[in-house]
């Protein structure tokens, strides 16, 4: 009877393991699909995504959602998004996309190619000016602007150069950016694949921006009542992605960011069930992608005194499959440091904790900056990377066997903290 006990406890347990695992996929696949558009600002798709997060927070029993807004100034693209070389049509995302900043660009272009092996920016300068390639659009590799980025910022200047824009190549799948988004610049820049034609005449394009002027977003906030309210937990992602490039073309970001929403989701649901130690908060945060503006204003705008938070874990980019954990840690935080090194060579959750320098690339830094004790799990470098910011951040292209890793060294954290 006692074996029979047991057997049934371990299957009990592996179904919970399991329903956790259903869970986060679940709310990865919802959230990446076509409904949301990129979760992205054009069409109010982050915003869509924002009120079905605080719904799923409230299925799962938290005592308590707020939706905390904001503010931000964004460039979007929900229009035309059409491009041809030489008659030949190109497709947004996949052999082009754009820069966040682009204005609005309509007409046929001639091309005029950089002469990277003889590079004589004066000569540039001169061609660019003649009748011949009056308005062109500028192509070279992207590299090599970065090299001579002097030259080729005078070259972006109207007042400077007369060409109309710039088609720079770039590896392949090609990414969108949307962090400096928050003004237009005046020419516009394409990014293209490296396949893109070495000796093409003319392009022919017709892309539409819309400035989104004090576009008001929102943080999704849960609250768990623990046993103490004098400090608390926080645990944070990002649920904003890259939403729309054109009307057709949309960014599915299922491991960016996809995967870490679902991670403090599910969180939040093992603790509604099993009362934690102290107050615990989880904080789905919108503009991430526009350069980190709504964990700006939590930070600026905390719920409780951030002197309270105890420990804070930002969690971006789980859905992958590299065997070591990418992670950045604050000052504040390295004391704590050791526990979750002490934990995993325990549980062998990873081969190893991979810290790097702490830098300003996801919303635990404006907390870092604060002094607040965190810590950032990413786990890039897998299979799945090759995808960030492209069209391919699929459902279909998602890695899940970092969850439970992650989800565990976090609750064992918790419990020994």
């Amino acid at each position: 009877m006692k074996k029979i006990l047991l057997l049934f406890l371990a299957v009990v347990g592996l179904q919970l393991v399991a329903q956790d695992l259903a869970h986060y996929k679940k709310i990865v696949k919802e959230l990446s699909s076509a409904k949301y558009q990129g979760r992205g600002y054009a069409g109010d798709g982050a915003n869509k995504a924002g009120r079905w997060i605080a719904k799923e927070f409230a299925k799962i029993g938290v005592d308590e959602v707020v939706c905390q807004p904001f503010k931000l100034d964004i460039n979007t693209f929900p229009g035309k998004m059409e491009m041809s070389v030489d008659g030949r049509k190109q497709i947004p995302g996949v052999d082009f996309t754009v820069r966040e900043f682009n204005p609005s660009v309509k007409g046929e272009f001639r091309l005029y190619y950089v002469d990277t092996l003889n590079y004589n920016p004066d000569k540039i300068f001169s061609d660019l000016a003649s009748s011949q390639y009056e308005g062109a659009f500028v192509v070279c590799d992207f590299m090599f602007t970065y090299k001579h980025i002097s030259d080729f910022k005078k070259l972006q200047s109207k007042k400077d150069c007369s060409c109309s824009g710039f088609i720079y190549t770039w590896e392949a799948p090609l990414k969108f950016y949307k962090a400096y988004g928050e003004t237009v610049k005046e020419k516009p820049v394409i990014w293209v694949a490296p396949d893109f034609p070495k000796d093409a005449k003319f392009v022919k394009l017709n892309m539409a921006n819309k400035f989104l002027k004090d576009y008001e977003c929102f943080n999704v906030i849960a609250k768990i009542e623990g046993d103490r309210h004098d400090s608390c937990y926080v645990f944070t992602a990002h649920y904003d992605h890259l939403g729309k490039l054109g009307k057709k073309t949309y960014y599915p970001g299922a491991h960016d960011n996809a995967s870490g929403t679902a991670t403090i989701i599910t969180l939040a649901a093992y603790y509604a069930q099993n009362k934690p130690p102290y107050d615990m908060y989880f904080v789905a945060f919108s503009g991430e992608d526009a350069n980190l503006r709504g964990s700006e204003w939590y930070a600026e705008h905390p719920l409780v005194p951030l002197s309270q938070i105890r420990y804070l874990i930002n969690l971006d980019m789980i859905a992958d499959n590299n065997p070591e954990q990418y992670c950045e840690v604050s000052n504040e935080g390295m004391p704590a440091f050791p526990l979750f090194e002490s934990i995993n060579a325990e549980k062998g959750y990873f081969k190893a904790l991979d810290r790097a320098e702490l830098a300003g690339n996801s919303d635990h830094y404006p907390f870092a900056q604060r002094n607040v004790p965190c810590i950032f799990f990413m786990n890039e470098g897998g299979d799945a990377f090759k995808y960030y910011h492209t069209v391919y951040d699929t459902w279909e292209n998602s890695i899940f066997s970092n969850y439970e890793p992650v989800f565990n060294i976090i609750k064992d954290f918790i419990e020994r903290y």
